[in-house]
């Protein structure tokens, strides 16, 4: 049976089961997959329609990045102070705080800082001024609702409050589409077609999916684990949960830590030998 026919067959099923209005969710998830076992659809489709189904039913608690994790700036700090943190981080916004976190009074861009970098118009540089509108939402908002209300409203980033009217953390539309389509590129990733392992200047930058095999003959260590066969694997069994960007740990005479992850797997990596075991686990604010 050829791909037209396959696909002709079940999609004249499909229909005739939403014509009927009796299809259930999960029978319809099941076509699907025995769809993309017979090579109907491709594997990423169904991954993407499977992520949109899950998107209907979480909340913004589920995947929002904690207060505690939250990288601020300070409001009376000077963008001198703090551009070592952007530089650090890398992200494009940031929440500003004045007194504590929950406090926001604004989201910095940092594209907006450009304009400080002009001789003509530091000495009027006012941060103040420069500031984004913050949008708050409770935990409880359903994803694909917040969804369509960033798209609506062209924002990329919410703080997010608790029942108590405190922050308790933020979510970003990126954190949202990632749910759907898996890992989004960042400015810390590199093209397929270039190496595992990247020399850069404070280590190494290593793909969490790069083979035990690959990194022990690099690094000339021998790391294993009988359960895993990437080091992205013996490194989130280091941790003992799936870390979060910023994360370190020690491993063997290497000191891990996370560049890249999502609600689904570590993605990125820099690695630094070290001669002596910091604290087992970090956080890097």
């Amino acid at each position: 049976m050829n791909h037209y026919t396959l696909w002709r067959s079940w999609g004249t099923s499909v229909g005739r089961k939403l014509i009927g209005d009796n299809m259930e969710r999960d029978e319809l998830i099941d076509m699907l997959r025995l769809a993309a076992g017979r090579h109907v659809i491709g594997h990423d489709a169904l991954d993407m329609i499977e992520g949109v189904f899950q998107v209907s039913e979480m909340q913004v608690r589920d995947i929002m990045v904690p207060r505690s994790q939250m990288v601020v700036l300070e409001r009376d700090v000077s963008p001198d102070e703090f551009l070592p943190v952007m530089n650090e981080h890398g992200y494009s916004r940031y929440p500003v705080i004045s007194s504590d976190r929950d406090n926001v009074i604004g989201i910095l861009l940092a594209k907006d800082l450009l304009r400080y970098f002009d001789r003509r118009q530091r000495e009027r540089f006012v941060l103040k001024d420069t500031l984004r509108e913050v949008v708050y939402i409770p935990e409880s908002k359903r994803l694909n609702v917040l969804l369509a209300d960033f798209r609506s409203k062209r924002n990329h980033m919410a703080i997010v409050m608790n029942e108590y009217g405190g922050v308790a953390g933020l979510v970003t539309i990126e954190d949202v589409l990632e749910q759907i389509v898996g890992e989004i590129q960042d400015e810390y990733d590199y093209d397929e077609d270039e190496s595992m392992i990247r020399k850069v200047r404070d280590g190494h930058v290593v793909k969490a999916i790069t083979p035990l095999d690959e990194f022990n003959s690099y690094f000339s260590s021998s790391l294993g684990h009988r359960d895993v066969e990437t080091i992205g694997g013996v490194v989130s069994n280091a941790f003992g949960h799936l870390p979060d960007r910023g994360e370190n740990i020690a491993v063997s005479g290497f000191l891990f830590k996370v560049l890249h992850s999502d609600s689904r797997r570590v993605n990125l990596l820099q690695v630094e030998h070290i001669d002596h075991n910091p604290p087992a686990v970090s956080k890097t604010e």
